[in-house]
């Protein structure tokens, strides 16, 4: 709870200015909990460096420490800051890809990626593609017109809270699919792809998808960053559960313009 004056969203900035820092939070906008060494490679910083950049995030509030016997990991300090991040991903520029390495990993990440606890890249928006198109949830048809703005709605004249519904089919196959879809849910989340520029579902249900997709094994995390692997099983289950065909044809090896973290 605020308790002085106006908020200070300049003390955010600082913060975010700093590239190293930025790589930390986008290191850790999975959902996972890493060590200062891991992070202080991903950030390209010696580990001092690296520490020094933690106590700031953490005392800001962005990040938060867990302690596991006499080691300490480091995560996003909630779901909020995780949608910074996504919204922030969405109107940064590209960096330029560089090398055959990083389009690789710019590849990947724009496939499948995990993000916070929901998918997201070309699998999250095919999923959300599949559920629509099985009437399992109303609403868009998953194109944003960024043009359009109305109240508190995101680009894409898409209300976050609520821009879908789930439906009675809906439940009822996901059910029959073993997701444990939250009682009494019936608005359903979305966040804009920054990679796709489509929706992908997140909140609860996307959640609760990606729940079930860790316990079948359907995903393989990539070690080292966000990406996301599809499995034997995974190909084979989305395509019997979902009609989703993975891979997708015809992908290019990274996003134009370059490549995003």
């Amino acid at each position: 709870m605020h308790t002085g004056g106006d908020v200070d969203m300049a003390a955010v900035g600082e913060l975010l200015a700093d590239r190293a820092r930025c790589r930390m939070l986008l290191a850790l906008a999975d959902g996972r909990a890493l060590p200062a060494s891991t992070l202080a490679s991903e950030a390209g910083v010696a580990p001092s460096t690296a520490s020094g950049h933690l106590g700031k995030l953490t005392e800001r509030g962005l990040t938060e420490v867990v302690a596991t016997g006499r080691y300490r990991y480091y995560r996003l300090a909630g779901p909020e800051v995780a949608r910074l991040v996504e919204v922030l991903g969405r109107i940064a520029p590209a960096r330029p890809v560089r090398s055959l390495r990083e389009g690789t990993r710019a590849h990947a990440l724009r496939m499948a990626r995990r993000c916070y606890d929901h998918l997201a890249g070309r699998l999250g928006v095919a999923v959300t593609d599949a559920l629509r198109d099985r009437g399992w949830i109303s609403g868009s048809d998953g194109t944003p017109d960024l043009t359009r703005r109305q109240g508190h709605q995101l680009p894409g004249y898409v209300s976050e809270d609520g821009a879908y519904q789930l439906t009675p089919a809906g439940r009822e196959g996901l059910d029959g699919l073993g997701v444990a879809v939250p009682e009494g849910l019936a608005a359903v989340r979305c966040c804009v792809d920054w990679t796709e520029q489509r929706h992908h579902l997140s909140g609860p249900l996307a959640a609760a998808l990606l729940t079930r997709f860790d316990r079948d094994g359907w995903l393989r995390s990539s070690p080292g960053h966000r990406a996301l692997k599809v499995t034997d099983d995974g190909v084979a289950g989305l395509a019997e559960s979902l009609g989703v065909g993975w891979p997708p044809p015809a992908v290019d090896l990274a996003p134009a313009g370059g490549a995003r973290r």
